[in-house]
């Protein structure tokens, strides 16, 4: 059912299940003639989103048709089973899909993220600690290989191992480091950039 109007379409949801605008006020804790007039006269205005999100519940309806703000769909990102070394260095033959994750568009947007141009994987190892942990997951923006003239934390591939490193440019060249001090050397292979990292998500420690 579609009504321009959340009266209107209100009031069509209650005859069609022969629920009366009293007992629609009783279940949102209201005074009985509180949908009534709502329907009948325009008072008030319109719901508060705690009600309009219990009558669609009740109806079965999406809140935009009882005037609510329409909810934006969240995106599905994939999980992958890589983990991208934060030491060394990880052999990975190919990407596979174990799952998804959700994340707010907003949150998405915030980012700079694209439909389609986005995965998240999992941390192994202390190279980039303080900032990334072992077991840490992290949201990588895989449209973003630049690094920028202040450079960023990239997922990478040096010497066919997969790794989360901070990435500068240096003659156009990209360049990278880990942010652990004892951490070991970085093989001396070009580093090809696989995704900027732009979300982190940890458990509180």
């Amino acid at each position: 059912m579609v009504q321009d109007d959340p009266r209107t379409a209100l009031a069509a949801l209650a005859e069609a299940s022969g629920t009366s605008l009293a007992a629609l006020s009783r279940m949102l804790g209201r005074n009985a003639a509180y949908v009534q007039q709502y329907v009948r006269r325009g008072t008030p205005r319109s719901l508060e989103e705690e009600d309009v999100a219990r009558l669609a519940a009740f109806f079965g309806v999406a809140p935009a048709i009882l005037g609510g703000r329409a909810v934006a769909a969240m995106w599905r990102v994939p999980r992958l089973d890589v983990a991208v070394s934060a030491g060394p260095g990880a052999q990975v033959d190919d990407e596979v899909a174990v799952g998804t994750d959700l994340i707010d568009p907003s949150l998405a947007r915030r980012l700079g993220l694209s439909p389609g141009a986005a995965a998240i994987l999992r941390v192994k190892g202390d190279s980039m600690e303080p900032g990334l942990f072992d077991g840490d997951h992290i949201l990588v923006d895989t449209g973003d290989r630049r690094p920028g003239p202040r450079g960023g934390v990239f997922v990478v591939r040096i010497d066919g191992a997969t790794m989360v490193k901070r990435v500068v440019l240096r003659g156009g060249v990209p360049v990278a480091s880990s942010d652990n001090p004892l951490s070991p050397p970085l093989p001396d292979a070009p580093v090809e950039l696989i995704g900027r990292v732009v979300w982190q998500m940890r458990r509180p420690r």
